[in-house]
């Protein structure tokens, strides 16, 4: 929304990406360079350092319409979606074993590392992991991210 002609990239992290030679790639570099803006054109990361320094925010990680994503936020609307799948590591990089097997399973025996698009966790923790807009905890499962937190919905950056 109101980004012209770019490029979108998902932020998500790989072990075996076909678009990279069946190499991994890190979540990182497949955004581009910054800076990034979410949908209200508010700058989210002016560069990748201040990007994975940040800590989760509802007003700053906003859904494409602009609107805060439902979490542990006071006032906020229910039912809590704030998981966001990445497979990746604070700094942006994969973690192995933690993709959905690279986004294509539904199994209840995998996981997938997520962030908190909140920064909130368990009893309003804001601290350590848990307020990491990328990577708070592992999903319950691959076959259902809804419990915990979860809606499916992953991060996009424009990247051009």
């Amino acid at each position: 929304m109101g980004q012209g002609e770019k490029t979108w990239r998902a932020y998500l992290s790989a072990e075996r990406d076909p678009a990279n030679n069946n190499s991994p790639t890190n979540a990182r570099d497949r955004i581009g360079a910054g800076p990034w803006f979410n949908a209200n054109g508010l700058m989210v990361g002016k560069d990748l350092t201040d990007l994975h320094e940040r800590r989760g925010n509802p007003i700053l990680l906003v859904d494409e319409r602009g609107q805060p994503v439902p979490g542990a936020w006071p006032g906020s609307p229910r039912p809590n979606e704030h998981d966001v799948l990445t497979g990746s590591t604070a700094e942006g990089r994969v973690v192995a074993g933690k993709t959905c097997n690279d986004w294509t399973s539904e199994s209840p025996d995998m996981r997938a590392q997520v962030g908190h698009v909140d920064g909130i966790g368990l009893g309003g923790n804001t601290s350590g992991t848990s307020g990491s807009w990328n990577s708070a905890h592992e999903s319950r499962s691959c076959a259902d991210t809804a419990p915990g937190g979860g809606a499916g919905r992953f991060y996009c950056f424009a990247a051009k």
